[in-house]
């Protein structure tokens, strides 16, 4: 698999055997590009159609990067709830909203069926009727589908999809794969079915399905897109004029969102700190609470930034997307409140485009910063091009999507030291990273 050439050769397992009329074949022999020419006279080819099903307790990282991941590629993802609400709140607390709920699209067919993990999320997967039939119809039909973290185990061997597969699964839920079928691999692709282990691997799963729909040229296209690659000759993490970020109560980070701004940072970014037992509060600088990310996903912001405004916060952060980070720009109490953060030492930062908003409020003087590649020429700070992550003093930047988990978990370092920080990349089966 080409795409997976911007990991480790060993993340990935593949047993395949030759399907010369499956979706793969098709999406080999003629892959999709990103941008096509064609005759204007000729009906545009369909969409590759996606569903990707969420519940109580489903992993936000694994369904937020799914989605987001497959729809720069070009498919026509359906964000299904299995519950009765469309508000769906995840595991470590965000709150999702569906496009639809499974009943709706139960008569649908898709090119791909992925499941994201969690718990009790794949409990609430597995225990849908409508689903499962969905699913079992998907692979009688030698179509794509995929299950991650703790579903293979929760959801896909109950439903007998596991057959005469091998199959990954989050570590702490291999004991229940038969070992004849197990493989520790980030990811296993077996036939129409591929695994993976966990939220720290759902990008190299978003990828699979990408090569696997589109090609493998494309899917090479996403991973540099969203800066995935690691050149051997650029930093994850560089630290300059250190000082100590530790405190003597549960710190308290703010996050600042709106419409357009990145879904898969802000979900990364506080999936991660929660997972730290850092007490994080996503707030909306919208009317509603209610945003929509860059990708379309929705998402329900814990309050509104007037509300937020009234406590005191340990780390402000900002996430990037270009419309989200303009829509940022114009809020007056966040100005205030990144001021007041500059001004009474407390840590500050910003992700990808972000950066560019902090400079504008003469927050980078005398930094070393980093940010996106399409913005980080109009920094006119020190810039440390092509690291990953930069820390100078009470500052944090980050280059964009592919470092925000480098990012999140320099934080919990900062916060609580390296300890944490491993276990908390344990968990989420991410390697740690060499600071």
């Amino acid at each position: 698999m080409a795409a997976m050439a911007l990991y480790p050769l060993n993340y990935c397992t593949i047993s395949r055997a030759p399907r010369p009329s499956s979706t793969l074949a098709r999406a080999v022999t003629s892959p999709a590009p990103l941008i096509s020419v064609t005759n204007p006279s000729s009906p545009p080819p369909p969409k590759k159609k996606v569903l990707v099903p969420i519940g109580m307790g489903t992993e936000e990282m694994e369904a937020v990067i799914l989605v987001d991941v497959l729809r720069r590629a070009g498919a026509d993802v359906l964000l299904a709830s299995v519950e009765k609400d469309l508000v769906v709140e995840a595991s470590s607390g965000t709150r999702l909203v569906a496009d639809t709920c499974i009943a709706a699209c139960a008569d649908e067919m898709f090119d791909l069926v992925a499941l994201p993990g969690g718990m009790p999320g794949s409990v609430r997967l597995r225990d849908c009727e409508i689903l499962r039939k969905m699913t079992v119809k998907q692979a009688e039909g030698k179509r794509l589908y995929g299950a991650i973290c703790a579903a293979p185990a929760v959801v896909l061997m109950p439903w007998g999809l596991h057959r005469r597969k091998q199959i990954t699964c989050h570590p702490a839920f291999m004991d229940k794969i038969p070992t004849f079928r197990a493989v520790k691999s980030n990811i296993q692709v077996s036939g129409e079915l591929t695994t993976s282990r966990g939220p720290g691997t759902t990008f190299q799963f978003a990828l699979a399905f990408v090569e696997q729909l589109f090609g493998c040229s494309i899917a090479e296209d996403i991973g540099r897109m969203l800066l995935m690659q690691i050149d051997g000759d650029h930093r994850r993490s560089e630290e300059f004029n250190k000082v100590d970020w530790s405190f003597h109560h549960t710190p308290h980070v703010l996050v600042p969102v709106a419409h357009g701004s990145e879904e898969m940072e802000v979900v990364m970014l506080v999936d991660i700190l929660r997972r730290a037992k850092v007490n994080v509060v996503i707030a909306s600088v919208e009317k509603s609470t209610q945003f929509i990310g860059s990708q379309n996903t929705k998402l329900i912001a814990d309050k509104s930034i007037s509300d937020a405004s009234k406590s005191t916060y340990d780390l402000i952060i900002l996430p990037g997307g270009g419309a989200g980070a303009a829509r940022l720009q114009k809020s007056r109490i966040l100005k205030k409140l990144l001021k007041e953060q500059k001004e009474t030492g407390r840590i500050y930062g910003g992700i990808c485009s972000s950066p560019a908003i902090l400079q504008k409020q003469g927050l980078l003087k005398d930094k070393v910063a980093t940010a996106h590649p399409a913005v980080i020429g109009d920094l006119t700070c020190q810039v440390a091009d092509g690291t990953g992550v930069v820390i100078d003093g009470n500052l944090i930047t980050g280059r964009g999507l592919g470092s925000v988990i480098d990012l999140s978990l320099a934080i919990v370092r900062k916060l609580f030291g390296h300890s944490r920080a491993r276990s908390v990349a344990e968990g989420i089966v991410f390697e740690y990273p060499k600071f």
